[in-house]
C-alpha cells in the first residue's frame, strides 16, 4: 500500500478550540475564530486535515465516551458552516490510571505515543515523513517527531506557558512556533512546496481576531 498523502495532524483543545481543561459538557466547546479558515486553506491546498486528541477524560470517568462524539459533531458541523472540513478525527480515551475499568488501559494512541497518527496514516494513505503536527503542547510535537513530521507549537492554549517556561528541557526545538493555529498553517502551506495544488491566500489578522493589528511570526530558536 503506497502512502502518498501529506497532512497536518492536528491537536484539538488549545489548538482547534478554547482550551477549558477537559470539556466536561458541549456548551463548553469554543471553536477559535480563526480555525475554520485555516483548516479551509489546507483543503484549498489539498492537504489533508486530520485531528488526533488525547480524551482521557472518559478513563478518569469525567464525561461519556459519547461526549466526545457529540463534541465532534459540533466542531465539524461549525467548520462546515464556514466551508471547512476535516479529513479524519482520531482520539484516545484512555489513561493508565484511569477509574473506569474499559478506559484504563497503557495504550499506543495516548500522544505523545504514534498509535494515533499510526492508525490514520494506514487508513486515510498518508505519510507522515512530509507532514506536520499542530499542538499547543510539547508532547504533541514529540508524537509528530517520532515518525518523521514537523512539528508546529501554537502559542493559544497552553502553548505560550509551554515555550516561556518548559523549552529549556526539550530535547529538540519546534520547527516553527506561531501565534495561533492560522499562522501555523500558513507556514506549513509555504513549506510544503509541490505538495500543495495551488497557491492559497494567508491569512489576515482581521480573519483570525476581527480586527485590524499587526502580529508578526515567531520563529523558532
Amino acid at each position: 500500500m503506497q502512502l502518498n498523502h501529506m497532512a497536518v495532524f492536528l491537536d484539538r483543545d488549545g489548538t482547534i478550540n478554547e482550551e477549558a481543561g477537559h470539556i466536561n459538557h458541549i456548551d463548553r466547546f469554543r471553536l477559535y475564530p480563526w480555525s475554520a479558515g485555516a483548516i479551509r486553506r489546507l483543503n484549498e491546498a489539498g492537504i489533508k486535515a486530520v485531528v488526533v486528541t488525547n480524551q482521557s477524560g472518559v478513563a478518569r470517568g469525567m464525561f461519556p465516551e459519547t461526549l466526545v462524539d457529540q463534541v465532534h459533531a459540533r466542531m465539524c458541523e461549525e467548520l462546515r458552516m464556514q466551508n471547512a472540513r476535516l479529513d479524519g478525527i482520531y482520539y484516545c480515551p484512555h489513561h493508565p490510571e484511569g477509574s473506569v475499568r474499559q478506559y484504563r488501559l497503557d495504550c499506543d494512541c495516548r500522544k505523545p505515543r504514534v498509535g494515533l497518527i499510526r492508525r490514520a496514516s494506514g487508513e486515510l494513505l498518508l505519510d507522515p515523513g512530509c507532514s506536520y503536527v499542530i499542538g499547543d503542547k510539547y508532547s504533541d510535537l514529540e508524537t509528530g517527531f517520532a515518525v518523521g513530521a514537523k512539528g508546529i507549537l501554537v502559542l493559544t492554549g497552553y502553548g505560550r506557558g509551554e515555550w516561556e517556561f518548559r523549552r529549556a528541557f526539550w530535547q529538540r526545538a519546534p520547527d516553527f512556533v506561531a501565534a495561533d493555529l492560522a499562522e501555523a498553517v500558513d507556514w506549513a502551506i509555504r513549506q510544503s512546496g509541490p505538495h500543495s495544488r495551488r497557491t492559497v491566500k494567508p491569512s489576515d489578522e482581521s480573519e483570525r481576531t476581527g480586527r485590524a493589528a499587526p502580529r508578526p511570526p515567531v520563529a523558532a530558536d
